[in-house]
């Protein structure tokens, strides 16, 4: 018996992978497909996703292919050009990923599945599954081949449609918006400049081109308008982009991927049924206005993965729907009104915030975050763990995201007696002269976390504030983790 069988291989499922491979669990990821999804399809990777994928081991692979901050060219009808996003925002001490950045979703698929050394078992269809209060026995087909795998564990990570939400009897509440609709398309673009991402506001629809780092190609994206086909051959694309941007000089090659999106706005009733989870676009779907749907999911499989990892204790189990379905239902709401204000404004709307870079994401009413702050301090157990740079160590400069990667529980203490034996703990000292001792030498890690001299923080394996104790109370630390049924590893 394996601890966790993984249905779905595209960004939710494979970063499910990459973090249980590091920990040691036993799993199998098996996807549907004969391979690798070509197209962009989402090309948004959020800052706190980027946070993710450093923890992980792959953000330098993510950002060699992909673009911060791309600049965008809007032509509105009367044809004025408006020009946002030249400057990328500059890396602030606590967020190092300050603007999202854009690449193509294989290529996201790509560096986890090199990165983190994942084996993808292609063309392996999951057709049924049973479960016992040991695990779940599940039916697999590859090349005409049945296998049963049995496991202790199964996520479904396998999409909109997914086969497991269906088969565990979870409702997927919500709508189908047939009358809205869009064409995407991935195409090489000939007599256009690939320094900003282009859109073209008309009546019928916007229409705009996206610059794909690292490939030859653009993501083209056109509102299908009422009445009119939703034709994905070139010749309709072409003519689309002719009538809505008024030019014949940018002409379109054969989309390499083409596919009609229409607005789904669904939530799963529950992320759980006994030993079965959901995690990505099989819990929850929406618009992609925003730029949130692969980046949800990725979190989610963040969320869930040390929580598998650590045994999984009733307490943390119970944890992963109660913090990520509220998140969920949050980033809903968030697209289905930026998605409005796009049909109304025929445009997409680019500005950007806590809510879009999803730094703000937090789980503070959660079982798993407890402080003895009051309700004004500016960060509280349950929120993102800021990072800090310029620390001292015995080996050198660091920053606080090199000490706490891995995917382990940290424990900062600015003063306070040692919590726990075999914790990874970094003391806050004057000078750092051996292993576990840290200079605050700028300031930055006391300004960020708001500690006082005996503060106690201790950091989730998945980068959030689990303790704070500005009194230093050891115990708590102690209690804490027996309180949710793991240990420090």
């Amino acid at each position: 018996m394996i601890d966790v069988l993984i249905a779905g291989a595209g960004p939710t499922g494979l970063t499910l992978a990459c973090d249980l491979a590091r920990r040691g669990v036993s799993f199998r990821l098996i996807e549907a497909v004969p391979g690798p999804r070509p197209g962009s399809r989402g090309k948004g990777v959020q800052p706190r996703t980027l946070e993710v994928f450093d923890d992980l081991g792959i953000v330098d692979r993510v950002l060699a292919h992909g673009r911060m901050a791309m600049p965008i060219r809007m032509v509105a009808s009367d044809g004025s050009v408006t020009t946002v996003g030249v400057e990328p925002p500059r890396p602030r001490p606590d967020i190092p990923y300050p603007a999202s950045l854009i690449t193509p979703e294989w290529r996201v698929e790509e560096a986890l599945r090199l990165g983190g050394a994942v084996e993808v078992e292609f063309g392996t269809t999951l057709t049924g599954f049973e479960q016992t209060g040991e695990g779940v026995s599940a039916a697999v087909v590859n090349d005409g081949v049945t296998e049963t795998i049995t496991a202790r564990w199964l996520v479904g990570c396998d999409g909109g449609h997914s086969t497991v939400r269906k088969q565990a009897g979870i409702a997927f509440e919500g709508e189908t918006r047939e009358e809205v609709r869009m064409i995407v398309a991935d195409v090489a673009v000939d007599g256009l400049d690939r320094d900003s991402w282009h859109m073209w506001q008309h009546a019928d629809g916007l229409v705009n081109l996206c610059p794909l780092p690292s490939t030859g190609v653009f993501q083209y994206q056109a509102a299908v308008a009422p009445g009119q086909d939703a034709d994905l051959r070139l010749a309709n694309l072409q003519a689309v982009l002719e009538r809505r941007t008024g030019r014949t000089d940018i002409r379109l090659h054969a989309p390499a991927w083409s596919s009609l999106w229409r607005a789904n706005v669904r939530l799963a009733e529950r992320y759980r049924a006994g030993r079965v989870f959901l995690a990505g676009d099989a819990a929850h779907i929406h618009s992609p206005a925003g730029g949130q749907g692969m980046n949800t999911g990725v979190q989610d499989a963040y969320n869930l993965g040390w929580k598998l990892a650590a045994g999984a204790p009733a307490a943390l189990l119970g944890s992963y729907e109660a913090e990520r379905r509220p998140v969920a239902a949050g980033v809903l709401a968030l697209s289905d009104e930026r998605l409005a204000r796009a049909i109304e404004q025929q445009s997409i709307p680019i500005h950007r915030d806590a809510s879009t870079t999803q730094l703000a994401v937090n789980y503070c009413g959660s079982a798993l975050a407890r402080d003895d702050r009051d309700d004004t301090a500016p960060l509280r157990a349950g929120d993102r763990a800021p990072d800090a740079p310029g620390l001292a160590t015995a080996e050198g400069e660091r920053r606080l995201f090199d000490l706490t990667r891995g995917g382990r529980f940290t424990l900062l203490d600015f003063g306070g007696a040692p919590a726990s034996d075999g914790m990874r703990t970094f003391r806050v000292v004057a000078d750092p002269a051996g292993p576990g001792e840290i200079a605050d030498t700028a300031g930055h890690l006391a300004a960020a976390y708001g500690a006082g001299g005996r503060t106690l923080v201790l950091i989730r394996p998945d980068g959030y504030v689990g303790l704070i104790s500005d009194a230093g109370d050891a115990s708590a630390v102690r209690e804490y983790l027996a309180g949710i049924g793991s240990d420090a590893g």
